[in-house]
């Protein structure tokens, strides 16, 4: 669905440069601190930026050839006119969009209590952000493109939004969904793989199953930590007890090291070592 490869941009003292592909069927989480170039990123794909280097491909074609149609997009800053309303809506997208759907749009307004008649300036954050994501997906778009889509928003806003997500991609086997967020807990039920980005590089790239069944975090004493065979270490931390240690082996350190403490790896740990953990 999208291949960006070796994607190229230049923003004074920051630098993108990265590599990012989401499959068809796939849900693909780009992870990282505020400031960490996913914004950046998202933009370069959607050719709302011109990039200095690289190459980007969307469904196959181009970003200035791709079939616009088919994409549903939630950009983090993109603003509705706060004098529309939800009905107001219906005209335009039926315009913009040759399968746009106002009958699922109208059930899902009323689904998630947004009501048709009211000013979008008088909608609270999370009536907002679900408005965006009614309108990304009902068009029967085969790719979906958000960018913090939950940012703001309370727990019960966000597990709303992400319920929608999990249909949409229920509805038929080859959608897929590329999703910025820097909450990590949004993703750890959703997606299919993760890349993690920091100062506009990727740092990590992994399916979650992976992330989550190999990865975890060493407690180890400053003792343990000399003793310990590191080919399997990806970052340190130093800790008052000793050291918090990064792997993507757990199986290996828990059969040949079973007196040391090996915590499941989380996204949020993954996040913070990689990103300020220490290189071995």
């Amino acid at each position: 669905m999208i291949k960006a490869e070796n994607i190229q941009k230049n923003y004074g003292s920051f630098h993108l440069s990265c590599s990012i592909q989401v499959p068809s069927g796939c849900i693909c989480a780009l992870v990282g601190q505020n400031g960490a170039g996913k914004s950046t990123a998202f933009k370069a794909i959607l050719n709302l930026i011109q990039i200095d280097g690289g190459k980007i491909e969307i469904l196959g074609k181009t970003p200035q050839d791709f079939d616009r149609q088919r994409i549903g997009v939630v950009l983090s800053d993109s603003l509705f006119s706060g004098y529309l309303t939800t009905r107001d809506f219906l005209p335009v997208l039926n315009s913009l969009y040759t399968h746009f759907e106002k009958e699922k749009f109208l059930q899902m307004a009323e689904q998630f209590q947004l009501p048709l008649n009211k000013k979008i300036k008088d909608f609270s954050s999370g009536m907002k952000a679900k408005l965006k994501i009614i309108i990304a997906i009902t068009h029967q778009a085969d790719l979906l493109i958000l960018d913090e889509p939950t940012a703001g928003l309370d727990v019960i806003a966000r597990n709303e939004v992400l319920d929608m997500l999990r249909t949409y991609m229920s509805e038929n086997e080859r959608r897929s969904i590329l999703i910025s967020s820097h909450i990590s807990s949004d993703l750890e039920n959703l997606c299919d793989e993760l890349y993690l980005i920091e100062n506009g590089q990727i740092l990590l790239h992994e399916t979650c199953d992976v992330l989550f069944n190999d990865y975890a975090l060493l407690k180890l004493t400053p003792a343990q930590y000399e003793q310990l065979d590191k080919q399997y270490l990806l970052r340190k931390r130093k800790e008052s007890f000793g050291y918090s240690v990064l792997t993507n082996q757990r199986q290996f350190y828990a059969e040949n090291y079973p007196e040391i403490v090996i915590e499941k790896g989380t996204i949020d740990e993954c996040i913070a070592m990689m990103a300020k953990g220490e290189t071995l």
